[in-house]
């Protein structure tokens, strides 16, 4: 069964795969990073989950209502648990130095097992997509990985612009 699973499984889904351990692994070491490049995984996760709401249950009922509670959950306990102190703002080159964590593979592993699961149940069971006990924990978690991500960035925008507003007119612009 496992083998038949694998096989009829898109060769988009294995390259998107490959790019979420490619940034999981560079996120692993401590790194100078642009705002911009620092949004590209928050904005990934984001859209995968969105697209896991959307394709498995829409955005009608209580779905969507879940993965809001979830990302704001998620977002708050991110935002509390990353270390400010740890961040490192440079205005003037547009970027912050961020100390390296497995912390976002394994985020980012998490949902996108977790998508593939859903997928791979709704497949073989259609009628969970209707089964509120069903539907409410995966939009919940879907939601909460999405807010962590989200409240990280968050997090390092806030000390990158604090850090800017210190810095005087010579900050860049991000």
């Amino acid at each position: 069964m496992l083998q038949q699973i694998f096989s009829h499984t898109p060769l988009y889904v294995w390259a998107i795969l490959a790019f979420l351990v490619y940034r999981g692994v560079l996120a692993s070491r401590a790194r100078e990073v642009s705002l911009r490049k620092l949004c590209i995984i928050p904005l990934v996760m984001l859209a995968l989950s969105l697209s896991g709401v959307h394709g498995s249950f829409g955005f009608a009922g209580m779905a969507p209502y879940a993965w809001v509670a979830g990302a704001l959950a998620g977002a708050a306990l991110a935002w509390s648990l990353t270390d400010a102190r740890a961040i490192v703002a440079i205005p003037a080159r547009g970027s912050v130095q961020r100390p390296g964590s497995w912390l976002p593979l394994i985020l980012m592993m998490c949902i996108f097992c977790m998508k593939y699961a859903v997928a791979v149940t709704l497949s073989i069971a259609p009628a969970y997509a209707h089964a509120a006990g069903f539907i409410v924990p995966v939009c919940l978690a879907y939601g909460c990985f999405s807010g962590l991500f989200l409240g990280g960035l968050l997090r390092s925008v806030a000390v990158y612009r604090q850090a800017q507003m210190t810095s005087g007119p010579q900050g860049a612009a991000v």
